[in-house]
This record gives C-alpha cells, structure tokens and sequence, in this order.
C-alpha cells in the first residue's frame, strides 16, 4: 500500500482542508497584533477610539476561526472516513482472493485486527493525525515569522528550544516503533484466543475448561499489558522535557522581554504580543510527542497491513463471468496433492460422466476431502490433471468452476441470519421460494423448520447456534440442492442424522436422476448404488468398482460391510435357519 498514492485520490479535499488550515491560523496570529495594539495605542496611547475598531476585529477573528476550524476538521474527517472505508474495502477484496493455504497458516484473529485496528490506526494518519501534524508546521513557522518581527534577539530562544524537541520526538517514534509493532502482534494473538473461546464456548464448557482457558487469555492479557506499559515508560520519559520547555518559553520571554522593554528596544506591546506567540507555540511542541506517538502506531499497522497485500495468490484462474454450461464429464488423470511437506493424495484417477454417481470411502485421513478441495480448486494438485468436460480447470475462471457444484460441505457452517437467507446462499439472485421449500422437502427438514416459531424466517445464532447437528446438516444439504447445479457433491453429509432420516434422504437424492453426484461417506448405505466406488487408503486407490464387484473382492470394502452389517446378518442367518 503506497500512502503517496492514496494521499493523491483525495488532493482536492487536503487542499481545500489545507486552505481551511491556513486561514485558521493566519486568524491566530493577528490576536497578539491586537493585544499588542490594546496595550500601546488604547491603555499607553489613550486612543480610546480605536478600542471599537479593535473589539470588530476580534469578533471577525473569532467567527473566522469557528468556520475555517470547521471546515478543516469536517474535510479531514471525511476524507480519513472515506480512505479508512477505501482501505478496508481493498484488504476485504485482496484477502478474498487469497487462497486456502493462507487461511491454512494465518490466524482468524490476526486477520480481524488488521481488517479493525490497524485499518483505524492507519485511518487516524490520513486524517486527525495528519491535520494536526501539518498545522503544527504551519503553526510553528508562522509563530517564528511574527516572533521574529517583534525581536530576533527573543527568537533565540524558541529557535533552540523547537529542534530539541523536534530531535526528542524523532527519538522517541524510533523507541515507540518496535514497541507499537509487538503491541500489534499481542494484540492479534489476544483477538486469536478471545475468538476461538467464544466460538468453542460448548467444547470448554462441556470439558470443564474454563480456568484453563482464563488462565490462557490472561497470559496473552498481561503480556499485552506489559507492552502497553513499557510504551508509557517510553512515553513519560520523554513528556516532563517537553513539558518543561513549554512552560521555559513564556518565563524566558517576560524575562529578558522586560530588559528590552526598558532599553525601549521593543514596546510593552510588542512584549505582550511575543509572550502570546510564545504560549501559542507550547501547544505544537506539547503535542509533538503524543503526535510522534500516533505516527508511530500508525506506521506500525501499515506494515502489518502491507504484509497481507504483499500476500499473493497460490491459485489464479483467467478472468470470466463464470457462465453455466453443460456438465459432461469431471476427470482426474494421475491427480497427485502435497500440502507443505506431506503428501496427502498419490496417482489417483477416475472419470465420472454426467448423471452417474461416484461413491468414495476410506478411513479418517486418507484423502477422501482432499479430492473435493481439488474439484473445487481449493489447491491445485502437484501432479497429474483435473478437467471438466475435458478442460483443465486451470483454464477456466473460478466462478465457471465452483458454480458447477453444490458442495455440502463435512464441516457445516451457516450464517447468522434466516434459514431461507441459508438456503438461498448458492445463487441468492435466481433462486425462489418455492426453490427453497423443495430443498427443505428433499433434505427432510421441511418439518422441524415448519416447528419453528418464524418458520424459514427464523433468525439462526452464528455457526447456527441453538440448532442440532442433524438439523444443521440437512440446512445445510437443502442449500445445496436448492443451487440446481448439475454436480452435487456430499462429503459425509449424513453422519448425523438418524438412520430413518438418512434412508429417506438418501431415497431423495437417488430420485434426482439427472444430477451427477460425488458421495464420499463412511456408511455403506450411502455410495452402494453408485456406479463406481473408490476405496482411499494413504491418500492412494486401494479398491474400486461397484457394489458388487468390491464384496467379491473381499478387501477392505467388504470387511466394512461385514463391520456395520454383521449383526444384521447374524440375525438373518439365524432366523433362515
């Protein structure tokens, strides 16, 4: 993120802000002009006439600064409101693009602080944080303009003080850098563990964990606090000396301004005039320090943020609309999958063609997601060729890709927000109410939501808190079917509904007779009427072919069988006899 060429886009604010800004503080400076006339010419010079004259100006003064203040401060404002927003949206759009394998190693608590945090750190330097540091310069070269009219030998003093100051505050935002980098860092991981505890709030409690995890969000805690002190010791080090030197000036001027005044080198007037200017330039080097501080913190959450935009890509498609067209065919051809140093799938191929089914099994671990995550470009495989309708997907945009299938995914995941909002997620624009109701009527949850006081209407917690596992999954497969997309794919999207559930959505799914499906399931009863089966083991094809042909292969397929129907065999058996 280059600031000069953000600075750009909003010029025409910052200049019309700046002349809002220099008129505010030419209107500052004739206030000691007019004490300094008050004492010589009205209480000295007995020109009681003026005095009006005087008063008209100070009120123009006055109503002047109120309007040049606020168009200054409203102008600044919105444009730090505007790039602020600008900033975020850029981030949103850039780690949207990102791939899995970022989200695989990045926190979704360091993430949150830098779309939050450090996007109102940055913020502040485009606009509050920025105004007052021009208006300091501006304020401080002006004070020594006037300053220097009244009396070069005065100036002396506040042309040694200022860089002093200027140095100590250089000095300061170097100490302040690294600190505000760690606090950034904490701050993040502290924003990790919060995040993941209110998420798995059920799990903590369930295993009686809260202590635990208090203990854990305390030590981030502290550590956050010791930062954040070790910025204040920092911080107070340094405040007592520019505190000093402000209030040095005035003492300093009336001082040796008296001396003046009696070798009538300069007027009682000017006297005042220089001691106002004097107390005019405390503020700026006041604020030099705290501004220091801003800049510092600012700069710090640019980098982190810049860090993320450096972030590229892992998978890149061409550009396109994403148009729908026919499914024909989806084929892997000697597809290999490494993830970091692992290796998670080895030469697997197949070729499912239009409206047929493709059932996969296998134990925990051995590769049966990994396959979705490639038909859906997730990750890309290492090896080997994954094509639609004989085309590489690499060649085809994202959106062609993924609208090509419905996805229930193992790990449900739906919004906070209505049911039929839930189900209308894979192609909110086209699909209807009437789309929606068959799509709970298919994945049988049509009766529990109908049991609901708002009906589809009802608003689900995050993560559809307040719901069962079951009733999640089927949500979650009538999104699916409600897509209309001419691949459906089930990733063990059954595991938690009762067996009589399962056997009639099962029937339902079977019914949908010109869809091509991918069912990867651990039950049986969930690819046996597919036309081909897959059996993973270590990411490699251990067995394949239909129903009948795995149980007469007498491997691991028909042990399964053996396993979740032996009792049921049993009986049978023993009823035959």
């Amino acid at each position: 993120m280059k600031l000069g060429k953000e600075l750009k886009k909003y010029w025409h604010y910052y200049l019309f802000a700046i002349i809002c800004l220099f008129v505010y503080e030419g209107l500052d400076m004739v206030s000691p002009q007019v004490a300094k006339s008050l004492v010589d010419d009205v209480i000295r010079g007995g020109n009681v006439g003026l005095l009006v004259k005087l008063l008209v100006i100070l009120l123009v003064v006055g109503v002047g600064r109120v309007i040049a203040g606020y168009g200054r401060e409203y102008t600044f404002d919105k444009v730090s409101f505007r790039a602020g927003s600008d900033l975020r949206k850029k981030l949103m759009e850039h780690i949207q693009k990102l791939g899995v394998d970022f989200f695989d190693r990045t926190n979704t608590g360091e993430i949150m602080s830098r779309v939050t945090s450090d996007v109102e750190q940055v913020q502040a330097a485009f606009g509050y944080i920025g105004m007052l540091a021009i208006q300091i310069v501006l304020h401080t070269a002006m004070v020594l303009y006037f300053m220097f009219r009244i009396s070069w030998k005065l100036t002396l003093f506040p042309v040694v003080a200022l860089p002093i100051c200027g140095v100590l505050a250089i000095i300061l935002e170097k100490k302040l850098d690294k600190v505000y980098d760690d606090i950034s860092e904490e701050n993040a991981k502290m924003n990790t563990v919060a995040e993941e505890n209110l998420a798995g709030v059920r799990v903590v409690k369930a295993f009686a964990r809260e202590k635990f995890e208090i203990g854990k969000f305390l030590g981030h805690n502290k550590t956050y606090y010791d930062l954040n002190m070790k910025m204040s010791m920092e911080w107070v080090r340094y405040d007592p000396i520019f505190a000093m030197v402000s209030r040095m000036l005035p003492i300093t001027a009336i001082l040796f301004g008296g001396v003046l005044v009696i070798r009538e080198e300069i007027t009682l007037g000017e006297l005042s005039a220089f001691v106002a200017y004097c107390e005019n330039a405390v503020w700026p080097m006041e604020m030099l320090g705290w501004i220091a501080n801003s800049i510092a913190s600012a700069f710090a959450s640019k980098k982190k943020i810049d860090k993320i935009f450096a972030e590229k890509p892992s998978i890149v498609a061409p550009e396109g609309t994403g148009e729908d067209f026919e499914f024909k065919s989806l084929e892997f051809d000697h597809v290999s999958l490494t993830i970091g140093d692992k290796e998670i799938l080895k030469d697997i191929s197949f070729k499912l063609e239009a409206g047929k089914t493709l059932g996969i099994m296998g134990a925990t671990g051995s590769g049966k997601t990994s396959i979705i995550n490639l038909i859906m470009r997730f990750y890309d495989p290492v090896e080997g060729t994954v094509r639609l309708n004989g085309i590489d997907i690499k060649e085809l945009p994202f959106e062609t890709v993924r609208r090509a299938a419905a996805v229930v995914m193992q790990d449900v995941f739906l919004f906070s927000d209505t049911i039929a909002e839930n189900v209308r997620l894979g192609s909110k624009d086209v699909i209807t109410d009437e789309d929606i109701d068959n799509a709970l009527d298919a994945s049988c949850a049509t009766e529990f939501v109908t049991d609901l006081e708002e009906g589809r209407e009802t608003v689900i917690g995050e993560r559809g808190v307040g719901l069962s596992g079951g009733q999640k999954q089927r949500i979650s497969m009538a999104r699916a079917f409600a897509k209309h997309a001419p691949l459906l794919i089930l990733d063990d999207s059954t595991s938690a509904l009762d067996m009589e559930t399962e056997h009639q959505v099962q029937k339902n799914i079977g019914a949908m007779g010109d869809m091509t499906k991918i069912i990867v399931a651990h039950r049986i009863s969930a690819v046996r009427r597919a036309e081909e089966i897959i059996v993973l083991e270590g990411g490699k094809v251990l067995e394949r072919g239909d129903h009948d042909a795995l149980m007469a292969q007498g491997g691991y397929y028909y042990n399964t069988y053996l396993a979740q129907y032996g009792e049921v065999l049993d009986c049978a058996e023993g009823q035959s006899a």
